[in-house]
């Protein structure tokens, strides 16, 4: 079996920050080239091989997604973080300073209230965050157990029918034996 080529297709790159389109172009078109690098002249590429090949590229992809959100979100928190430290630190000594006059006392009291609402905020972060990867464990699981439920289903069903047709050889050499007599 020889290999079909295609030597002018060629896979685009993708830029630094890719949109959701460009990821799926993307991914679409590795999934051309499997398809053009994994057949032959007399046959195609294998559907269970082309569907590892694409669950695999998929991955990729989300996976990529994700990582760039999550530095663009590190950025953010970081950010946040120290706007809500200097907050905090300006209102304490803004306050410690003016303890004699309230009007600088109010300005240090409502400084260190914004920071530490900041702070909350940053902490609120962490927390969904925290929250999201629990919830993405949990649908792993889940799916992994979707997973070993479909093949087990699958194995049954194959059984199944080694079962059905043994039972109509069975049957089938009875009605010759039957008709026989």
């Amino acid at each position: 079996m020889s290999k079909a080529t295609n030597d002018d297709f060629e896979v685009p790159t993708l830029s630094e920050h890719p949109t959701p389109d460009e990821r799926s172009n993307y991914v679409i078109m590795r999934l051309e080239q499997f398809i053009r690098e994994g057949r032959t002249l007399d046959e195609g590429m294998s559907f269970k091989k082309w569907q590892a090949m694409a669950r695999t590229e998929i991955t990729i992809a989300i996976a990529e997604a994700e990582n760039s959100q999550d530095h663009d979100e590190i950025n953010s928190r970081r950010i946040l973080f120290v706007a809500a430290s200097a907050m905090i630190t300006i209102g304490f000594w803004g306050t410690a300073v003016s303890f004699h006059d309230v009007g600088r006392l109010a300005a240090g009291i409502v400084c260190s209230v914004a920071g530490l609402v900041l702070l909350g905020v940053a902490g609120g972060w962490r927390m969904r965050k925290w929250n999201n990867r629990r919830k993405s464990k949990d649908r792993r699981k889940r799916l992994a157990r979707l997973e070993n439920l479909n093949k087990r289903i699958k194995r049954l069903e194959n059984d199944l029918e080694k079962e059905e047709d043994k039972l109509e050889e069975a049957l089938r050499k009875r009605r010759l034996l039957t008709a026989g007599h």
